[in-house]
């Protein structure tokens, strides 16, 4: 996939590991610079629009300080009976979220934005997977909470963890959204950029 864009720099505005990762499985070599965009006081938004707001606004920011790059922003939210649940700020928040989503359905969303410098193109993208938990014991939930792998988590929880893994029992849609970065649209995504871009230079 690299080859589709040459030379160009392409630079990921966000520091998750899942999300580098998943790209990286793509071929593409990039960059980290993070945003410094704050993902608090978004109240009444859906979430729909709150994920490609936060993704257009990650990309964006970053984009700004390059001349000439392909700039890549994200965000992705767990929401539960439409109360959209971010990353815990405790332990007993990580433990209360995971508690709600124990036998439960729950959605999540991911929204992806891809910024062009110099000439600021851009997409914005959600994609939605629904989830499904079976039911968790009290005692696994502490104890993958005392693992601190929820805290860094929407909805305190990683479906590729160990013991994320298995809280899931089934889901409908993309299995990499729910990791955080849904591969196979942003591919096709990518793909259509670059290639409306080149239509327009030519």
């Amino acid at each position: 996939m690299q080859s589709l864009f040459g030379e160009k720099k392409i630079i990921l505005a966000s520091q998750s590991p899942r999300r580098q990762a998943l790209l990286r499985q793509l071929g593409l070599a990039f960059d980290v610079v993070p945003s410094d965009v704050d993902e608090e006081n978004h109240s009444g938004s859906s979430p729909e629009d709150l994920v490609r707001s936060l993704s257009l606004q990650k990309a964006a920011h970053v984009a700004a300080r390059f001349s000439d790059a392909l700039v890549i922003g994200a965000d992705t939210v767990v929401v539960l009976d439409g109360k959209i649940l971010g990353k815990p700020k405790t332990p007993d928040e990580a433990v209360a979220m995971l508690s709600a989503l124990s036998a439960r359905a729950h959605l999540v969303y991911t929204g992806f934005t891809i910024v062009d410098r110099p000439s600021d193109r851009s997409i914005t993208e959600v994609e939605t997977t629904r989830v499904r938990f079976r039911r968790l014991g009290r005692e696994e939930i502490l104890a993958y909470v005392r693992s601190g792998s929820p805290m860094d988590k929407a909805g305190g929880y990683g479906i590729q963890d160990d013991y994320g893994a298995v809280f899931v029992d089934r889901i409908e849609g993309c299995f990499y959204n729910v990791v955080g970065f849904p591969l196979a649209r942003f591919y096709c995504a990518m793909q259509a950029f670059y290639t409306d871009g080149t239509s327009r230079r030519e």
